[in-house]
């Protein structure tokens, strides 16, 4: 999906921007000549993961955008704040908000030990609540707010919970911000929608998961940050409360060709849907 130029000089407030679906955000908005807040733990290289805020600032700078490194762990309230507050004296304000930051454990509720536990609640649902809460202040100045949660559609099936149940609650807990959220800011003009992938998505967490092999089950982060971009370039006004999934926003923009995120083109029958996703959509018809 090509770039439009709509969020030139927008700022743009992504949380666990240094690698991933964040990072690929960042630089998709910065072609366009955006602001980056690069709001992530990640300060020192991590013996198993790359990048840094640092290496993720100097690729948006690269890629034609501005960029800002804030030194942020989401749990922590005080440092939300001052990067919120760093942000918007630097650019001028903050336009939008990709609450990205998540914790992942597929444990069951025998092995989930209670660290874990509020491990994934502080960070997905408290640490969306917070960032969204720091930020809407300076959003509602804005002419075209937006926040997009990575989040799943809420569905209540027990299927869901059965397996994961803590990690269900955390995540789904950063849908009901959507949800609540969109309507409380609906006459304030301020979008507030959710995204979420139809399969997986190549990052780390994959290759730890899968090993070599997580290739052939996913996409690359490019669609969902190609999805990003479409949503947070439409009028907040006229779009809220919405639970996207990411090649149907490409849909309805007029893409239809989607090999090019495959990671493996010549084997995109093996695809694996996200977790949360029952239904194949488009992958039904490629």
């Amino acid at each position: 999906m090509a770039n439009t130029g709509k969020l030139q000089g927008k700022t743009l407030f992504i949380t666990s921007a240094s690698r991933g679906i964040g990072k690929a955000i960042a630089l998709k908005a910065a072609r366009d000549g955006a602001n980056i807040v690069i709001a992530a733990k990640t300060a020192e290289p991590h013996p198993k993961l790359s990048g840094t805020i640092y290496t993720a600032a100097e690729e948006v700078v690269r890629a034609g955008g501005q960029a800002l490194p804030c030194t942020v762990d989401v749990r922590n309230e005080q440092q939300v704040r001052r990067a919120v507050e760093a942000a918007a004296a630097y650019f001028g304000g903050i336009d939008i908000v990709i609450n990205n930051a998540s914790a992942i454990s597929k444990s069951s509720t025998l092995k989930t030990d209670m660290k874990r536990y509020d491990l994934m609640q502080n960070i997905n649902t408290r640490g969306t609540f917070l960032v969204s809460k720091a930020c809407l202040p300076y959003l509602m100045k804005s002419d075209n707010p937006h926040i997009l949660n990575l989040c799943p559609p809420l569905n209540m099936k027990p299927l869901w919970f059965s397996n994961h149940t803590a990690y269900a609650i955390a995540k789904y807990g950063m849908s009901m911000c959507v949800l609540g959220m969109a309507e409380e800011f609906r006459d304030r003009g301020v979008a507030v929608n959710a995204l979420w992938p139809r399969t997986k998505i190549h990052t780390a967490a994959i290759d730890m998961l899968y090993g070599p092999e997580g290739e052939l089950y996913s996409r690359h982060a490019e669609i969902m940050a190609d999805a990003a971009y479409a949503i947070i370039c439409r009028d907040s006004k006229a779009y809220t409360g919405n639970f996207f999934i990411d090649d149907e926003v490409l849909l309805d923009v007029g893409l239809k060709v989607f090999g090019q995120y495959a990671c493996q083109p010549e084997n995109m029958h093996k695809l694996k849907l996200a977790l949360f996703m029952e239904d194949e959509g488009p992958l039904a018809k490629l």
